[in-house]
Formats: C-alpha cells, structure tokens, sequence
C-alpha cells in the first residue's frame, strides 16, 4: 500500500510575515485543491494552508489535519477561490522526495470515485498558524486588545515534507538459456512479423554485383541467377538456368548477398531451381551476417543460444518464409545449405527481406528517392477494401463514374468494373469504347493496383480541371475491370505472393490461369480433330490463320464466360490485359500458325497497327526503358524495343488477344509489368510512376485512324452490323447497334467499302494523318430492290408501280425462258 509521513517542522521566523503572505480566518474552509501535474505546491501570495480539514491522499490514514490554535470552520463558511500567483522560495515549497520538481498543490485530492470523510481532531497549544495581517477580524472569545497584541508577535513559518513510500513490484522472468550476443546486432526489436520490405532481388533493385557465392556449377546457374522467382529458358545448361547451384565438390556452400549499406535484417523467402529436366531444392539451411565480409556471427535460437537451421523447401516453387527469430543489423547476409533433395543438388532462388537503415554519416552512396506525389492509396486491397475504394471513387466523382458487375467468380465475387465516362451508363454515338484488363493471374497483383490507381487519379485530375484527362473522359468511354480473377487473388493476398501455386488440380484450372480457359472455347486444330468438330467460321477473317475450333459443350469457368459475353456486348476498340513477371508488350497472334513449333513468328494483317500500339505502351513506360537494366530472367527484350509477338515468344493456345481480335473489333495487347508479380507496398508508388503516363497514353491511341457512320440513305437511321473493309488488310470490323464505327489504322492513304446485308456496298478513299483524332470516313447505303420488296411486304404495303413493272418483266422473261425450253 501506498503511505504517506507527514513530517511539520516548525522554524522561528525572527522578523515579522510579510503582509503578502498570510490567510484571513473568515476565508479558511476546507476548500479541496485541484492537483497539477508535479509534486511542489507553491505557496503563492495571497494564499497559505487552509487551516481547516484537508482532503486525505488515497492510502493515507490522516483524512483531517488542523495547525494548532486555529479554529474550525463552520458549515457556513464561504470557500475563498485561490488565484494563481507568481512562484515563491522555495523556503515555502512542499516537496516529496523522488518526484519531479514540477509544481503541484499542498492539498492532495482523492482518487476519483474514492471518498474521504473529516476526521476531527483536537486544537492543542502550539505556535499560531498562518494568517493575513491585514484581517481585523477578532477571534472567538478574545478582545480587539488581546487580537492587537497577538497581532505583533512574531509569525512562525511551516515547512511541510511529504514523504510517499513506494512500494515495489518485481516481475519475474522466464529464465532463458545462454545467449551470445551478435557483433552487429546492437539495436534488436522482439517483434517477429516482417514489418521490412523485399530487398529487391526479384525487382531487380539488387544488382548481380551484389550476387556473390562459394562456388557455381556454371555461369547459367551463377549467384546472379539466385532470384526469387526467376526462370529458366528451354534448355538447361546455357546461360539463363533457373537458380544459383554450387558444384558438387563444395561441401559449404553459401550464396552471399550485399545490402550496398547497413540493414535491419527480418527473414528470407527460399524457392528451388526452376527446370524442366531436373529437381533441386534446399531442405535446411543457416543464416550468417557480417559488416566486412571477414567477421561472421549467426542468427541464434533464443531458448538455447544455438544456431538456427531454417527449414526449406519440399517441391522447386512454392516460396517458404523465414523469419529470424531476432532481427540482425548488419550488411552481408549469407545462407549456408545444410542438406538438400536426395541426388539433387543445392540449388536455391532467394529473396531477402530487410529494411535500409539510415546513414547520417554519408558512408554510403546515396539512393535516388523513389515514390510519387500524387495522393493516392497506394496499398495492396483485398476484395472488400477494392469495392469499397472503387465505391469512394464513384462517391468522389459522380457526374464521369459508374460501377457495374459483369458477372461473378465460381465463388460468387462479383467482377466490378469501373467506367468512367462523361455520361456513364450509355454508348454515346461516335464515342469509342476502351478497357483494361487486369487480374487475370491471382498472383499478378500489380495490374489489379495500377488499375485501382488509374482510376482514382482520372477522378481527382478531372475534379482539378486537367485537360488532358477532361479530354479524354469527353471523348471516351473508359472501362476498368481490376481483377478478373478474384477468387484467386484472395488466396494470393492471405498467403502472400507466389503462394497461390500451391493450389492443384481443379482450384488451379478455375482460379490460378483463366487465359487458358479461353482455349476452352477456341480449341487448336490438333486437339479439335479427335472430337469431331466443325471449324469454326471466323467473321472478320479471310485469310489462313491459326486453326481454331469452337467446342460447342465446353466447361468454362464462370469468370471466363462473364468477360466474353461483356467482350462481345459492348463495341470495344481498344484493350489491353495487364500481366505481371516479366517486362514486355506482347501482341496476337499468341498461337503458332504451325502446330508442332513451340516459337514461331505468326503477325496478324494488322501486324503494323499492333507493333504501334505495343511501341506506344513500352516507349512511355520508364521501367521498360531504364538504363542499365537487366533483364528479368532468360531474354533480353530491350534488344527488340521491348515488345514481341507473342507466337514468336511461346504459344499459347486461345489467348485474350487472339479471342478479341477474332471474335470482335477490338485491338487487346498483354503488357507484363514487371518482374515482380507481386511488389511489397512500398513498390507501388514507384511502380505507379513507371506506368502512369503509358496507361493514359495508351487510351489515347483509339483516337488514331478512321471513324464514321453507316446511315441508311433513304431513313439516315444507323445501319447496324454494316462490314467495313479495308483493301489491302483482310480484317473487318463492323458498326455497333447505332451504325457508328472506328477502324484504328496507322497514317497513310486506303480505300475502305462500307457494305451491308439488303445494300449497295460504297467504295471512298480515306487519309489518316499524323494530326491527333480520327479522320471521319461516312458512307450512305441504298438499299437493294430485293431488299426493299421484302421490306414491303413485311410490312403490308402496297408495291410501288416502277417496282411493279420490273417485277413483271422479270417474270416475263422467266415465263417465255420456260416455254421456249418446252
């Protein structure tokens, strides 16, 4: 319990009190003080020690305390307001030892909710109290002569010393077993959670410099190819294997990383080597640490000062986390191999996760600061955080946003899209339709963000008056679908990147790689001609092509089929998918026209308007185009510009770019982000910087090449489904619902026919200029006198008599030509 010693040490005071100092007794009530916030209670002017009963500090026994000779006060006795006045000695200041030095009030209050009631005790002989000079009010039971003459002698001063006992608490401590403190590890946090971001081996932020190992069983499988995530090409043993391997006479291995400075280490992520002919992983290891590369010290077990063996891996994909059971600092970090897959080798892909700490002395290079002004979100969002930042932005921007579903996911999310537009909700004639795509790997987050990104930043630019972006949602109708697949990124969020491989069968087929359930419905020749199936008649193709089949009772996931019917609904002109790992723009066809080939040039008609496109994207983007670059895993892109073909890079059967370009009128590209299929938070303002201008450029291209109306020419009604042709390129497309068209094309000059079922098809030349917007290209059609016969009659009308005439002489003649073959 807490006490308290009241201790009064009365000293002589041989000159009289100062008339500042002293009480009047009519004014001395028990009036409670309010506590401050230390333990000195000056005795200001104008103020003294009540001298009648004082409030008890909790634990205390002496509820009351009374200085002798002073009388008590009545129930009717006025309480007097203490005004704060300057401080005085400290001859006259209540102190408790072990306290601050802060001021504090005499009279301790009680706890809240405690009560304390008067004790009384009884007046004994004693010196006289305080009081004020100046009061001329008698004392009870005395005479003016006896009050005049106790008035002149001398006043006696009161120090009061406060004594608290403390009580004290010892805890006791689990007793732990020998610990041997690092070298490097002075400032060490008990929090186990990550709480740092990757180092940047997989993003390539860590050179191959910094890439260092024990041995190498070749150049291919070098310390450089250690990387999270990185793949190998088609044949091992050339210069792009899919991991660091040390030879098999190295009996200690250890792959060596530099952070560049002093880093606040937090754990590893470990995968095994990546090939198609082989099996390694590494099943335990040690984590070593130095500041010189000479003095090493291991991250130790806290329950019995041992080193720590991390386990590793059990198959060559699935990321493993590692945390340190102690954070080290330090800047080398190494893991040594203990023991690997049985007639494998110790092979490994690292990721490192750390947090640079800071240099006040200037010893290291300085980095460039990375991020981006604007003001938005940049964190990673789960379905529920997406709705709700897609629903603020709606909020936010009413007049130009819309959200919609186009489907749900086989776990029932719904796939929202955000469009964004200056009259959302409805096709205006003559505007043309764009979209992104992203989500469609649950474990490629990147695309899903910039989306959600994009999105927010096209609502604050417009609402701050930005030309460029007010001329594009004027003159645009943009959709924003962020996660195609949100089944799968669920998944990826919860157990972090990568690890959505772990999912098998089914779950993988339906949730992991839906651009392969569009194979479902455009099946290869070779896989078609075992069902029996018809092939399938493209409409805006003429030319030889990948052969391709619809299977007519296929089993396509919910997702794939909700994006296909919002494909073919809405006249799309312009998209592209949005993919992450690698960093290249990939155009159709993405199929091989020559089935046994695995790479093969295979350019559609339209190979220079996609090349366009591509460029356009991969010539904004700031990552694709980084000096010094490496690249992310086994082909160097920046050789070609950044952007391939994508039969030429490996097939893939029924791509989203195969099927848009096949089956509508839209233009769709993949663009892979980055190497990193999921980038730490910290990343994202980064990575938003390197794409924002590329996303916005990109929208603009559907302003490039010939735009127009089909009219009929008699009604000027809108002529719906009307083929518009482009000599030279066998690719049409058609008009939407209102008769409105766009036909991206590179500059140049070209002859385009307009034709429709029941119409005389029209022929006009068409420039396109290298001047920004579309060139307007209309055409007329007359309806054919068949077709305006079958439009009467269905109608009821009578036949117009030149019709009539005709119709007659070409029975006529059809009469005689029977009778003469009598």
């Amino acid at each position: 319990m807490r006490g308290l010693l009241l201790t009064l040490t009365v000293l002589a005071q041989t000159s009289p009190l100062s008339p500042s100092l002293g009480a009047s007794p009519a004014s001395a009530s028990p009036t409670p003080r309010r506590r401050t916030s230390g333990s000195q209670v000056p005795l200001t002017p104008g103020s003294a020690i009540s001298p009648g009963p004082t409030p008890a500090t909790p634990g205390s026994k002496l509820s009351n305390f009374q200085l002798p000779g002073t009388s008590r006060p009545t129930a009717s006795s006025t309480p007097k307001v203490l005004t704060p006045r300057p401080r005085p000695p400290s001859s006259l200041t209540t102190r408790i030892p072990g306290s601050s030095t802060s001021p504090a009030p005499a009279t301790p209050t009680s706890r809240p909710g405690t009560q304390t009631a008067p004790v009384p005790r009884t007046p004994s002989p004693g010196p006289p109290a305080f009081r004020d000079p100046h009061t001329s009010t008698p004392r009870p039971g005395r005479s003016k002569e006896e009050a005049k003459k106790e008035k002149a002698k001398p006043v006696l001063r009161v120090k009061v010393r406060l004594v608290k006992k403390k009580k004290v608490v010892v805890k006791k401590r689990k007793k732990l077993g020998p610990t041997h403190p690092s070298p490097g590890n002075q400032e060490l946090t008990q929090d186990p959670e990550p709480g740092c971001p990757p180092l940047g081996l997989e993003s390539l932020r860590v050179s191959d410099e910094q890439l260092q190992a024990s041995s190498s069983q070749s150049y291919g499988l070098g310390a450089h190819r250690g990387r999270l995530n990185i793949q190998s090409g088609l044949e091992d043993g050339d210069l792009f294997d899919g991991a660091w391997c040390p030879e098999p006479e190295d009996d200690r291995p250890w792959l060596q990383v530099d952070a560049g400075r002093i880093a606040r280490f937090v754990g590893v992520i470990t995968q095994g080597r990546n090939s198609i002919w082989r099996y390694d992983w590494v099943t335990s290891y040690k984590v070593q640490f130095s500041n010189d590369t000479l003095t090493w010290w291991g991250s130790k077990n806290r329950s019995n000062g041992l080193d720590e063996v991390f386990p590793g891996n059990s198959d060559p994909d699935t990321p493993v986390l590692a945390l340190l059971s102690q954070p080290q600092v330090a800047r080398y970090i190494r893991l040594l191999p203990r023991t690997w897959l049985d007639g494998g080798a110790a092979c490994l892909r690292l990721e490192v996760l750390a947090c640079l700490l800071p240099d006040p002395n200037g010893l290291f290079p300085r980095e460039p600061q990375l991020g981006s002004s604007d003001p938005l979100d940049f964190h990673h969002h789960n379905y529920k955080e997406m709705r709700k930042l897609m629903k603020k932005v709606n909020e936010q921007c009413p007049n130009i946003t819309r959200v919609y579903s186009i489907g749900k996911s086989y776990q029932g999310l719904k796939l929202y899209v955000m469009e964004m537009s200056d009259q959302p909700g409805e096709h205006e004639l003559g505007e043309p339709e764009v979209r992104y795509v992203a989500g469609m790997h649950g474990n490629e987050a990147l695309g899903r963000e910039l989306l959600l990104l994009l999105m927010e930043y096209l609502c604050l630019e417009y609402l701050r008056g930005n030309p460029r972006v007010t001329r594009l949602l004027m003159e645009t109708r943009i959709h924003l679908l962020p996660s195609m697949n949100p089944d799968g990124y669920e998944i990826a969020y919860q157990r972090g990147s990568e690890l959505v491989g772990w999912a098998e069968g089914r779950w993988t087929h339906q949730f992991i790689d839906l651009n392969h359930n569009f194979a479902d419905l455009n099946t290869p020749l070779w896989e078609a001609e075992d069902e029996g199936l018809v092939p399938h008649k493209f409409p805006n193709h003429h030319l030889p092509m990948p052969a391709y089949y619809i299977m007519p009772n296929a089993t396509v996931a919910p997702e794939t089929r909700a994006v296909i019917d919002w494909m073919q609904r809405i006249p799309f002109v312009l998209s592209a998918n949005l993919h992450g790992g690698e960093l290249v723009v990939s155009y159709p066809f993405d199929m091989t026209r020559t089935p046994w080939e695995a790479r093969e040039l295979t350019p559609t008609p339209d190979e220079p308007v996609f090349r366009w496109l591509s460029t356009v994207y991969a010539g904004t983007s700031r990552a694709m185009h980084e000096p010094g670059r490496r690249p992310c895993h086994s082909e160097d892109f920046s050789q070609h510009g950044h952007i391939i073909n994508g039969a030429e890079w490996h097939s893939v059967a029924g791509s989203m770019n195969d099927f848009s370009y096949l089956h509508t009128n839209c233009f769709e590209i993949t663009v892979e982000l980055s190497c990193d299929k999921f980038p730490h938070e910290s990343e994202l303002p980064q990575e938003w910087e390197n794409n924002k201008d590329a996303l916005i450029t990109y929208l603009e291209q559907v302003r490039l090449g010939i735009s127009g109306l089909v009219l009929d020419k008699d009604t000027e009604q809108g002529i719906p489904d009307a083929v518009i042709a482009v000599d030279g390129i066998n690719h049409d497309v058609t008009t939407a619902p209102g008769g409105d068209y766009w036909r991206i094309l590179t500059p140049g000059d070209y002859m385009v026919t307009a034709s429709a079922e029941g119409y005389h098809s029209a022929t006009k030349p068409c420039r396109v200029s290298f001047e920004e917007g579309p060139t307007p290209c209309h055409f007329r059609l007359s309806k054919t006198p068949k077709q305006r016969l079958r439009e009467l009659l269905a109608a009821g009308a009578k036949v117009p008599p030149d019709l009539r005439r005709r119709l007659d002489r070409l029975r006529g003649r059809g009469v005689r030509t029977g009778g003469a073959g009598s």
